[in-house]
């Protein structure tokens, strides 16, 4: 299976985010990852969404979700022609015998240390998924007490923008 990423850009009300999750349920889509955010414009939310599946059907839910009212338009971000992000704080537990391993990695992808206290760390990563992957794993040598990642957000490369294309 194929993993896609699009965004969609819809009315911001009540109900909007449960009418479009529903439509990937009903065609038995499953969301690896959902961000739903402000735009430049209060009238509408950008929903990012990240999920595996066919190219036919694929296709077929992207003509479902523009039948429904509150959706105005829908891009999909191929990876060469766009900016991916996602953002990862993890907890690890702060042990002398570690802490200089844990801050060697982190200084080698970049994290920034959000929280220090005797006994935890808190290190904040930005990057693509597979930079923020490729941290956890080697983060599991270590002890890991708790992991919160953001997911994807996406950007078309270039001035052109969702909303340019919509109008």
């Amino acid at each position: 299976m194929n993993k896609h990423t699009v965004a969609v850009l819809v009315n911001n009300q009540f109900g909007v985010l449960n009418r479009v999750t529903s439509m990937f349920r009903r065609r038995q889509f499953n969301i690896n990852s959902l961000i739903v955010s402000e735009t430049e414009s209060p009238r509408f939310s950008r929903m990012t969404v990240v999920f595996e599946g066919e190219e036919t059907t694929k296709n077929q839910l992207i003509d479902q979700l523009y039948k429904l009212p509150d959706v105005h338009y829908i891009k999909e971000m191929c990876p060469e022609e766009s900016i991916t992000c996602e953002l990862l704080l993890i907890k690890m537990k702060n042990e002398a015998e570690t802490r200089s391993d844990i801050r060697a990695a982190a200084d080698a992808f970049d994290a920034k240390t959000a929280d220090y206290t005797k006994d935890a760390v808190v290190l904040q990563l930005t990057g693509n998924s597979r930079k923020v992957d490729s941290f956890i794993e080697l983060m599991r040598d270590y002890t890991i007490l708790e992991i919160c990642r953001t997911g994807i957000i996406a950007l078309e490369r270039g001035s052109e923008t969702i909303l340019q294309d919509e109008e």
